[in-house]
């Protein structure tokens, strides 16, 4: 999440075991339309993920999860979970939480999991919603993910593939 959208207490590094980052959600709102869906990232089942866990203050939690549900649950594309991490303690060790996030409906119209390399390279090209376009979506994601020291190495072949798409389209 490198645009919370909220206030927050905390931001620690975080190990999601038993979920990956991918890019399995057909956007029809924010980085694409129903008549032409852009791809944007939704946690799968299997291996796990680096990421950011946002600690928010107690008297900010309601407004913060409302926030949240009406963003990332306006489709439904997502189910909301608990899910364990492992955030860095500070220390050089790890501790365990329980943190509220959402994870890809593979029941859902919108879940495209089973999608090509080349079928997903065609919806970040055409997507362009509310937000923007959706290879914008990718960028940034790709730039935050690195300015915290996180490299995906299959987001940036995806940028790349992307990109090379886009060059040589007329």
């Amino acid at each position: 999440m490198w645009r919370p959208g909220f206030p927050f207490a905390e931001m620690a590094p975080a190990l999601l075991r038993g979920w990956h980052r991918a890019l399995c959600i057909k956007s029809i709102r924010y980085r694409g339309t129903a008549e032409a869906p852009g791809l944007v990232m939704g946690l799968q089942r299997g291996g796990s993920c680096r990421g950011r866990a946002y600690r928010v203050a107690a008297a900010d939690r309601l407004a913060a999860l409302e926030y949240l549900d009406g963003r990332e649950l306006a489709t439904r594309a997502y189910r909301t979970r608990f899910l364990a991490l492992d955030l860095d303690d500070g220390r050089g060790g790890t501790r365990r939480v329980q943190a509220y996030g959402y994870v890809s409906d593979p029941t859902h119209a919108q879940y495209g999991g089973a999608l090509s390399r080349a079928e997903q390279v065609a919806l970040i090209v055409q997507g362009c919603g509310a937000e923007g376009p959706c290879r914008d979506y990718l960028a940034n994601t790709v730039a935050h993910l690195d300015a915290l020291g996180i490299r995906d190495g299959l987001m940036h072949s995806m940028l790349t593939a992307v990109d090379a798409a886009l060059e040589a389209s007329p």
